[in-house]
């Protein structure tokens, strides 16, 4: 592939390393350091002049650290004239600070907008948006890839009994996102509306639906301190479901999540690897990975290529 340079950030090297395997091109050099006073610095280690340049940056681990990263390399890669710089985001950071709920709250997500256009990114690539109002805040091209395709082959692939299943969102803003999994599977689906004292904690739990004797599957986007997914299980056994699996794009896991899912009665939580996983599967045996490497790649290819993107939201790129 010509003109294209594919730069890795230190977020998630592993990601960018499987996308350059796919796209069968080496990844480019780049050197990240931090100065004593630990501001940021970035080498481009070659040329870019006229190139169409990717940048892997996923927001997780030191978030700001990162944010601030990528933006310096996109910067860096603008002002040595390359011809398009593409942020290849897989978990988009500050998504969840998408509106004003309160007064005086800030929109983050809108800021975070501003700052990679400023910097210089010509096109966004990022995958499961908390909000899909996102793509608004931009007046760049984003391409919002959905995990629904790579879901819905692990499920018929892992889970024996996935025809007597029901889709479960544990709160009503997934309601979309499971009612398309339940029509694409042809099961029903059920909705679990919660009420929140504070953020990161639950007050209570209404089940709307039926899943006695069936297996449930609690679909989210992410899942961050794990609280609303191991209440949401206890709520779904106690109304008779036979077992309950969990099914994550981005598996964020702060704070107490990993002790939560360890002594939780779900018999699996399925992570993508939008963000770096070996350390988490390492202390929990039930978390297991699906790699959507090569959707992002075959993103990357049919934009460098100029072909539609949009086979890539109901098909897993073979």
């Amino acid at each position: 592939m010509p003109n294209i340079k594919l730069f890795s950030g230190s977020s998630h090297a592993d990601l960018a390393q499987k996308i350059a395997d796919r796209l069968g091109i080496e990844l480019s050099k780049v050197v990240t350091k931090k100065f004593s006073n630990q501001e940021t610095c970035v080498e481009i280690g070659e040329s870019v002049r006229g190139e169409d340049v990717y940048i892997v940056q996923s927001g997780c681990g030191d978030i700001n650290d990162n944010l601030m990263e990528m933006l310096i390399m996109i910067n860096a890669c603008k002002i040595a004239s390359a011809a398009r710089v593409t942020a290849v985001i897989p978990l988009f950071p500050y998504a969840r600070q998408d509106k004003k709920d309160k007064s005086r709250a800030p929109i983050s997500a809108k800021l975070v907008a501003n700052m990679l256009s400023v910097a210089g990114a010509d096109h966004i690539i990022t995958m499961d948006l908390h909000a899909s109002q996102i793509q608004g805040f931009f007046d760049i091209p984003v391409d919002n890839l959905y995990a629904e395709p790579a879901v819905l082959k692990w499920v018929r692939e892992n889970i024996p009994e996935w025809k007597n299943s029901c889709i479960v969102s544990p709160d009503a803003g997934g309601a979309k996102r499971v009612t398309s999994i339940a029509d694409r599977l042809n099961v029903d689906f059920a909705l679990i509306h919660k009420e929140r004292k504070k953020a990161n904690e639950v007050a209570s739990m209404v089940l709307v639906g039926d899943v006695k004797d069936r297996v449930a599957i609690l679909v989210d986007d992410m899942a961050d301190t794990c609280g609303t997914i191991c209440h949401a299980t206890e709520k779904l056994l106690a109304a008779g479901a036979s077992k309950v699996y969990a099914i994550l794009t981005h598996g964020i896991f702060s704070g107490p999540a990993i002790s939560r899912i360890n002594n939780s009665q779900m018999e699996n939580v399925v992570v993508t690897n939008t963000i770096p996983q070996d350390t988490n599967m390492k202390h929990c045996n039930k978390i297991n990975t699906i790699d959507i490497s090569m959707i992002l790649a075959e993103a990357i290819r049919r934009t460098h290529n100029g072909e539609s993107v949009s086979y890539l939201f109901s098909h897993v790129p073979l």
